[in-house]
């Protein structure tokens, strides 16, 4: 009977986080094959797929030019007049732009002291700190940024000094897994991916 539920247990970790993934793509692209079925003549397997990359592709293009991107800077300029939807728009945005920019992102996993001198948490090394900040700061910092358990949206933005950084030899990937399954996961080193 023990075997019974630790397979169980282990068949649920194997399928709960394919069948998420599946069924939000499958939604997203059932709502717009369903969207453009109202609109288009035309049906067939996999138009959505076709118009959610058109789509993305299309903005991405026009938000190059000039035109565009100021029609997008007035737009933005009238929704940040509303002050609650101005932060979710910024946050998200910056969130977002930094994701999608930045190839280094998540990339350096940490252990630092934190939340006091005699803990560590595990965190990533971000951008390097702007003048402004390094200015106030008595020896060569960075900022690190530790993701709260369960929910990678929220966490706390740090300055450490260098010399309290440790530097974990662990793949990123398993470090976010750490992070997202509060501790049930262990970060594995880089060298286990290699082959």
């Amino acid at each position: 009977m023990k075997n019974l539920s630790k397979y169980f247990i282990n068949g649920l970790i194997v399928i709960v986080p394919m069948a998420i993934t599946y069924f939000v793509v499958v939604e997203i692209l059932d709502i717009t094959e369903k969207l453009l079925g109202r609109h288009l003549p035309v049906k067939f397997p996999g138009l959505g797929l076709i118009a959610v990359l058109a789509i993305i592709l299309t903005i991405g293009w026009l938000s190059s030019h000039w035109v565009m991107r100021r029609l997008i800077e007035l737009g933005e300029q009238a929704l940040f007049k509303i002050p609650f939807l101005k932060f979710i728009y910024n946050s998200v945005k910056q969130l977002s732009t930094a994701v999608f920019e930045s190839q280094n992102m998540f990339k350096q996993a940490v252990l630092v002291p934190f939340p006091h001198p005699g803990a560590k948490a595990l965190g990533f090394v971000m951008t390097a700190l702007s003048p402004p900040l390094a200015r106030h700061t008595d020896e060569e910092s960075v900022c690190v940024f530790i993701p709260m358990s369960l929910n990678m949206t929220a966490g706390f933005n740090i300055i450490v000094p260098k010399r309290d950084i440790i530097p974990i030899d662990v793949t990123s990937e398993s470090a976010l897994q750490y992070i997202l399954t509060a501790g049930t996961v262990m970060p594995r080193g880089s060298e286990a991916t290699k082959p």
